[in-house]
């Protein structure tokens, strides 16, 4: 059994720092790496980018709404041409860091506020969709199992890889908890290295109101901003590793 552990990272910008990188990266196999939109600037994308290589996890893009004071997390409503240029403005800018630090462009997820759209608004998924597939058909997106961005990503030949939360609660539906309910983000290590082995081996996850959900993955996401992060990443890897969880980049 085998496990791609995620995390998004490169989300610090000017003099402000966000989330622990340097030690988050040792641990994970995929690295989103923000776009300069919700968080990033040029010069942390390229460190960031190198630090991935460093620790020999895979580089993909972490495309959001360009919403620096909201961190993204704020729904913004747009054209869909409008949409797709956002989206390919920010891939190309991983691209072009990509290429500089010889290292190919993996995947694309989206961020916060367009993760959820694109989650549940076959409008809005397929765009995030087309923006892909016109930059690079061979990219993966990573996307929440069974969603609309699933499904519109393999309707224009996207590969993807379904993602699931270690350490975000769910609803009864499948979808994440709002980030204002109490209990939606979990940093109990303990706590997110158990849900992680339950949904890397059964499959399962308990929602918020006591339901057992059906909830397959491909990758497991630990988000970089997360207090504790770079501890959760860590017992969580290893957690995963005792469980007998090959913990290997998504392909």
């Amino acid at each position: 059994m085998r496990i791609d552990l995620n995390a998004d990272v490169g989300e610090s910008f000017g003099a402000y720092t966000i989330g622990a990188d340097d030690e988050v990266l040792r641990y994970i196999t995929s690295a989103n790496v923000a776009c300069g939109f919700h968080g990033g600037d040029p010069s942390v994308i390229r460190r960031t980018v190198r630090l991935a290589l460093q620790h020999g996890a895979v580089v993909g893009a972490l495309t959001g709404f360009d919403d620096l004071l909201g961190f993204g997390r704020r729904e913004m409503r747009m054209g869909v041409q409008e949409l797709e240029d956002l989206i390919v403005y920010q891939v190309g800018a991983l691209v072009g860091f990509a290429l500089a630090e010889g290292v190919p462009l993996h995947h694309v997820k989206p961020h916060g506020a367009l993760y959820n759209m694109a989650s549940r608004d076959r409008a809005v998924a397929d765009a995030v969709a087309r923006a892909v597939a016109s930059v690079d058909e061979e990219l993966f997106v990573y996307c929440p199992s069974g969603s609309c961005l699933m499904e519109a990503a393999r309707a224009v030949g996207l590969r993807t890889a379904a993602e699931v939360f270690a350490d975000r609660a769910y609803l009864a539906d499948g979808s994440l908890a709002p980030r204002g309910q109490r209990g939606a983000v979990i940093s109990d290590a303990e706590t997110v290295t158990d849900r992680a082995i339950r949904l890397v081996c059964e499959g399962t996850v308990e929602a918020v109101d006591g339901t057992v959900i059906a909830l397959p993955g491909d990758t497991v996401c630990v988000h970089g901003d997360t207090p504790g992060a770079a501890d959760l990443a860590r017992l969580l890897r290893r957690g995963l590793e005792n469980a007998d969880v090959e913990v290997l980049p998504f392909e």
